[in-house]
């Protein structure tokens, strides 16, 4: 695993790189594609779309939450093409967070003039969970 700032911080760049060439107005998914596109090609291990399952009771149960991106085990991006961002975009990147034990998430939208402006980064100080260990296919055995 590598440096989550680090890893953060290219993710960043590299949604700049893809919100300038694509710009604003357009699905989330094409945001997703380029910038799973360019994470890989500079060798990250990039993953879209990963199961999230809650615990409820003890129980793991797979309810259909994805993770848009998840970065080298330790960066979640939640990402969007909206309007404007509010606080449940906030809250539900906080949730994913608890929920899986990463511990930085980026909330993007890309549906911005400037991607800085669209831009949230979050942090989850809690242990990694077994939704974590989940994700990584790790087991308890």
């Amino acid at each position: 695993m590598r440096d989550i700032n680090s890893v953060s911080a290219q993710v960043v760049d590299f949604a700049m790189k893809v919100h300038s060439a694509l710009g604003p107005g357009l699905l989330e998914s094409a945001y997703e594609g380029c910038l799973l596109h360019e994470l890989r090609k500079r060798g990250l291990k990039a993953l879209s779309q990963v199961a999230l399952a809650v615990v409820y009771d003890q129980i793991k149960i797979d309810v259909g939450y994805r993770v848009d991106l998840l970065i080298e085990d330790c960066v979640m991006v939640e990402l969007k093409s909206i309007e404007k961002l509010a606080p449940i975009h906030e809250a539900q990147l906080l949730t994913y967070l608890k929920l899986s034990g990463i511990k930085v998430g980026l909330l993007m939208n890309f549906n911005v003039l400037h991607l800085k402006d669209g831009l949230k980064r979050m942090v989850n100080n809690l242990e990694p969970s077994a939704s974590l260990r989940s994700l990584r296919g790790e087991t308890d055995d």
